[in-house]
């Protein structure tokens, strides 16, 4: 049963976020209906806007925080210990963090795991990050998800106080994250390729054949690339923005469309010609995320923004294909709008806590995609088997060709 000292505590947390005295606080965050919300800083003193957001995972900060999906925007931990397994160079899903901040309960002041090498504020220093901690976290939580997404600054001060006034004139002048096209400020500049198997190493003698899979980076996570490995497909990485002639160069069996930010509208101007191209040459393509989203407007479905986004470990799909039941890793902020699917599309998965579209394939064209991260770093493996049929279509495909 909990303590007095924890109602105490549950209490003065109600007082300090209805006030707008610091406290001798060193952060806080502002929302754009005015709503301060005083705490401590960790990671460097400065100050940013983005969209707010939350994310249910229990495990998996530093995975969550590398995904170039999250970039412009804040996250707030559902889970009130951050920072308990400490960071290390093998957890990242890119080369840096890409979210612009984070907003956690309580950060841990001594990590624990053998795979550790730094703590979580030597982690957002060296990336140049702000935290905010010490507010309550289930409070932004439900204000979002009763409110929507909305935009807000986060700001740490240090010692020196600084009025509020004109980060509430930042927040009101930022746009926001639809009509933004942010996947072409994450995609690579240069073509590389993956070598890397995932740590578990299970699957790599189950298929002879290798092909060669192009990937469109629209914000690629490293463990995509592992388990498209993993199942002996080679990837190799390109900007987004590849001609028809890039991408063929590259002489693929098949292509990958993958995760990223920003609005899919603003985005897919930029490849929607070229993904038609490869649509009407019959070559499989499998698409995830930010990657559905595109390649459903390729084949004349729209996209729109959520009212609430998907973010966490624990979201519930449905397979419509065989019947069954999917916890699934997601992160996004716009869905696909069934309501435009032409008639060659068929509906494969959906969301269990919204209805929301979460699959979908051609009706005779080997191309189909998912909305969630069926790679799941972090998160469960029950869509796994998304690879191996990608790699079915791929040896379908070069066996007619």
């Amino acid at each position: 049963m909990p303590s007095k000292h924890h109602f105490a505590s549950l209490k003065m947390m109600e007082v300090l976020k209805k006030t707008h005295t610091p406290h001798n606080k060193s952060a806080a965050l502002v929302l754009e209906n005015g709503e301060v919300l005083w705490g401590y800083g960790l990671g460097v003193k400065k100050a940013i806007v983005g969209e707010l957001c939350f994310n249910t995972s229990q495990t998996g900060y530093q995975e969550a925080l590398t995904d170039p999906s999250y970039t412009k925007q804040i996250i707030t931990f559902t889970f009130p210990h951050i920072g308990i397994v400490g960071t290390n160079s093998e957890d990242q899903e890119s080369n840096k963090i890409y979210a612009d901040g984070c907003i956690i309960n309580q950060p841990t002041n001594f990590y624990s795991n053998w795979r550790a090498d730094n703590d979580l504020n030597t982690y957002f220093i060296n990336n140049n990050i702000p935290c905010l901690y010490g507010v309550d976290t289930r409070y932004l939580t439900k204000k979002l998800a009763a409110d929507g997404a909305m935009k807000a600054a986060l700001v740490h001060f240090g010692k020196t106080k600084e009025s509020l006034d004109n980060f509430k004139n930042e927040i009101s002048n930022w746009s926001g994250l639809e009509h933004l096209d942010l996947a072409s400020v994450v995609s690579t500049d240069e073509k590389y390729e993956w070598n890397e198997a995932t740590w578990l190493n299970k699957n790599s003698n189950n298929f002879k054949k290798k092909y060669n899979v192009t990937c469109l980076d629209f914000g690629i996570k490293h463990n995509i690339l592992r388990n498209l490995h993993e199942y002996n497909l080679n990837p190799t990485v390109l900007n987004l923005s590849s001609s028809f002639e890039e991408i063929l160069n590259t002489k693929p069996d098949g292509i990958f469309l993958s995760n990223g930010p920003g609005d899919p509208f603003a985005t897919g101007e930029k490849i929607i010609k070229t993904l038609k191209k490869l649509i009407e040459n019959e070559i499989p393509i499998f698409g995830i995320c930010l990657g559905h989203q595109i390649l459903s407007m390729a084949l004349g479905a729209k996209t729109k923004k959520m009212f609430q986004g998907h973010r966490g470990s624990n979201h519930p799909v449905k397979n419509l294909i065989n019947n069954t039941v999917e916890i699934t890793s997601q992160n996004h902020g716009f869905e696909v709008d069934r309501e435009t699917f032409s008639k060659d599309i068929i509906e494969t998965h959906i969301s269990l806590f919204d209805g929301t579209n979460e699959g979908l394939r051609h009706k005779s064209l080997p191309v189909f995609s998912v909305q969630y991260h069926p790679e799941a770093s972090p998160g469960p493996h029950d869509s796994h088997y998304l690879f191996s049929q990608f790699y079915d279509h791929i040896n379908k495909y070069a066996k007619k060709n």
